[in-house]
């Protein structure tokens, strides 16, 4: 499981977006988001960078919490 924070991601149309950049790599992935914290959680199988790079490609940079960060 993943936790990103999307510091672009403001309504949930972002929210929306954000959910079908991950699922178009992982249909089967898992996406929650918080819009107050803007922080996603992903449970797919697919690496770190792969979702990454697809949050990227969907205008909405994001950056891996450590299990520290809230």
């Amino acid at each position: 499981m993943y936790r990103f924070h999307v510091p672009d991601m403001n309504c949930g149309g972002c929210l929306r977006s954000v959910r079908q950049a991950i699922q178009r790599i992982d249909p089967q992935a898992l996406v929650e988001g918080d819009l107050e914290t803007r922080i996603v959680t992903v449970s797919s199988h697919q690496g770190e960078a792969l979702l990454l790079s697809a949050l990227d490609m969907a205008g909405f940079p994001a950056h891996l919490l450590s299990q520290h960060e809230a």
